[in-house]
């Protein structure tokens, strides 16, 4: 049978597909990127802000479509829109022939074959080193998720309502996935989950991630890997965690620590806690420890009960905290989040002008710091070919993570001609408010010529469809 996957949403929703994608290999089914081939169509969807779910909703009937003008004899849905509206789907959408939430993705089978899945209420699902996983990423790097769930009580969030209690994969089964993908060929390992920074504190662990980036970082490889980790909560940022960071020279020198926002009013309403003064001094004891360091964070403007003081605190607080990567996202007023029913609603064009005077504040630090980036020398992993022009090809530094940082482009290559997933060293020559271009330099060293070990699940890439 072919099965035609469409993911949406963050890197932990693509890994789901990767597992549902593993599953249904290894039961021998065909995978295709091309829906008006597939028999199946398996929709795994988001819906944590509005435009995620319209994303969601949008896609599934355009897949429908494929019910009466291609081969398609089944459409699946799965995700985060499945585990919030399953009754409305259900009554709504009669093209749709099986849901499967996020705790049920061992079903995946069942409902692509029409059998009667388990009719036992599904439990907290977290997958294993032992669950066939299909990589959908570029062979040269993969994501592994260490955790799922979440215990925080953020009020603009609701991601534990889906994903239920945070709970941490073993110890020894991350270690085990992470030895198997570099074995294969895999460069750059991200670990992702709601927050990593509280892996292992179930397990009881005392800094569970900085023992587990050590682990990883010690991994024996031929060649040269990144090891990164995502998605910081930043009162779980230890000393212990930026010293491990600091010690090794595989864990890349970069933290991902969503911030939400420096006013200290708007952070009580978030039920987040903390301060901008808080924060800057945490970045400063981050940026100690760890020189050269990149920071990314992500902001929420317009958060109900943001006034113009607090607005202008976050304003003051990135003009000071100068940093590397940032994100701000419009405030999204889910019907299930908490902060639904907070008073103080600010309006949407009193949100789009707070995010564009935000990232107009970005645009001015990152112009000044890449500018000091000209003349120097980085290490960089190969992509391939720009996705724009064959003139071009493209890279990432170890401070942009895939997907979300923005690329390097090499306009000029001195030495062999690159291949994707080598790691090359870069000359800067140019720069731009967000854009790096520089010259590839000659290798050094005994070259690695890209070549992966075959996967253990052999699949062309781009086996799924990212909208």
């Amino acid at each position: 049978m072919k099965v035609g996957f469409i993911s949406l949403g963050c890197p932990k929703n693509l890994v789901d597909s990767e597992v549902m994608m593993g599953q249904l290999t290894a039961r021998g089914h065909e995978l295709t990127t091309h829906p008006d081939q597939a028999e199946v169509l398996v929709v795994n969807t988001c819906s944590f802000i509005d435009p995620a779910k319209k994303e969601s909703i949008d896609t599934i009937l355009e897949m429908a479509e494929y019910k009466r003008v291609g081969r398609a004899k089944k459409l699946i849905v799965a995700g985060c829109l499945v585990e919030r509206y399953r009754g409305d789907i259900q009554k709504d959408m009669p093209e749709v022939d099986a849901l499967i939430g996020t705790n049920e993705l061992d079903k995946v089978v069942a409902a692509c074959e029409g059998m009667e899945p388990d009719a036992a209420e599904p439990g907290l699902y977290l997958y294993n080193e032992l669950t066939p996983r299909v990589l959908a990423t570029p062979r040269h790097f993969a994501y592994i998720k260490i955790a799922e769930g979440c215990d925080h009580p953020c009020t603009f969030c609701v991601i534990p309502q889906y994903r239920g209690k945070f709970r941490s994969r073993r110890f020894e089964s991350v270690v085990s996935e992470a030895t198997r993908l570099f074995s294969q060929g895999v460069r750059e390992i991200n670990l992702i989950g709601q927050d990593t920074t509280c892996y292992g504190e179930d397990l009881g662990l005392k800094d569970g991630l900085a023992q587990l980036l050590a682990r990883l970082a010690q991994i024996e490889t031929p060649q040269p890997k990144w090891v990164r980790f995502l998605y910081a909560y930043p009162n779980k940022v230890t000393q212990k965690l930026l010293d491990t960071l600091a010690e090794h020279a595989a864990l890349v020198k970069y933290i991902d620590m969503p911030l939400q926002h420096a006013s200290a009013n708007v952070l009580k309403r978030m039920k987040r806690g903390a301060s901008g003064d808080i924060f800057l001094k945490l970045l400063e004891r981050i940026r100690a420890t760890i020189p050269g360091v990149a920071i990314r964070s992500s902001f929420i403007a317009g958060f109900p009960g943001e006034t113009e003081a607090d607005f202008e605190t976050l304003c003051q607080f990135v003009e000071a905290a100068k940093l590397d990567r940032l994100g701000v996202f419009s405030y999204s007023d889910e019907d299930t989040s908490r902060s639904h029913e907070l008073d103080g609603k600010v309006g949407g064009r009193t949100i789009h002008n707070r995010k564009q005077r935000l990232m107009a504040i970005q645009r001015k630090i990152s112009r000044a710091k890449n500018r000091l980036l000209v003349g120097s020398e980085a290490d960089v992993l190969v992509e391939g070919l720009s996705p724009d022009t064959d003139l071009l090809w493209q890279a990432r530094m170890s401070t942009q993570a895939p997907e979300i940082d923005g690329v390097v482009l090499v306009n000029d290559v001195e030495g062999a001609a690159p291949q994707p997933g080598q790691m090359r060293k870069l000359r800067i020559t140019e720069t731009h408010d967000y854009d790096i271009i520089g010259t590839l330099l000659p290798e050094t060293g005994t070259p690695w010529n890209g070549t992966a070990v075959p996967l253990s699940n052999p699949a062309p890439p781009q086996l799924i469809q990212i909208l």
